[in-house]
């Protein structure tokens, strides 16, 4: 059980064909593709490299714009998929990462190590946040275009209301190492983008 790999070929096949559905211009596979080689870049901090796999691989496979519960539903994907396995205290381990990415809020672990795993996680999935302004532009109509059945001004409200919120936090990123990396940039960034949706 332990020595097969938890996402293997068939699994990333089946996985990849969920992100290249024609609705997807941001949670795609190119946005998995970057989360994985942040990982790679990453793997010397990160205590179990291959839950955090797993983790990145199944956290956007059920993506409905219009829905509310896609990162429960991407969970309890990767429960049914990855049971039988791993241990259930790993497999819990990376439902809970996924599930975090609803709120991009640190999982509650006992175990500082899932913890820090947790937090380069989360991180990960937000490096986009801190690209290079025109990459952040190329994600932010990206993400425009999968919710392209919200009228404007309700998507300004709505949008902006995300970017004040991370804006608000102490920090963006959880990890000493994402902040050196991309907190200054995204904290620009996202006031751009802010400043443009207020101005209309």
């Amino acid at each position: 059980m332990e020595n097969e790999p938890l996402i293997d070929e068939a699994l990333k096949s089946e996985l990849s064909a969920l992100y290249k559905s024609e609705d997807r211009h941001y949670h795609s596979l190119a946005h998995i593709e970057a989360m994985l080689a942040l990982a790679v870049d990453c793997r010397h901090l990160l205590h179990d490299p291959e839950a955090v796999e797993a983790a990145i691989w199944f956290h956007d496979a059920i993506y409905d714009s219009r829905a509310k519960d896609n990162e429960a539903k991407s969970a309890a994907l990767a429960e049914q998929e990855l049971s039988g396995r791993t241990s259930p205290e790993r497999l819990s381990r990376i439902v809970a990462m996924i599930n975090a990415t609803a709120t991009h809020q640190l999982p509650q672990f006992d175990d500082e190590k899932a913890a820090g795993d947790a937090a380069l996680f989360l991180d990960m999935d937000l490096a986009i946040l801190g690209a290079e302004p025109s990459v952040f532009d190329t994600y932010e109509k990206a993400v425009r275009r999968e919710y392209g059945w919200v009228e404007e001004p309700m998507w300004r409200g709505g949008r902006a209301a995300v970017l004040k919120s991370f804006l608000a936090r102490p920090h963006i990123y959880h990890t000493a190492e994402f902040r050196r990396r991309f907190e200054a940039q995204a904290r620009q960034n996202m006031e751009r983008s802010l400043a443009a949706l207020e101005a209309g």
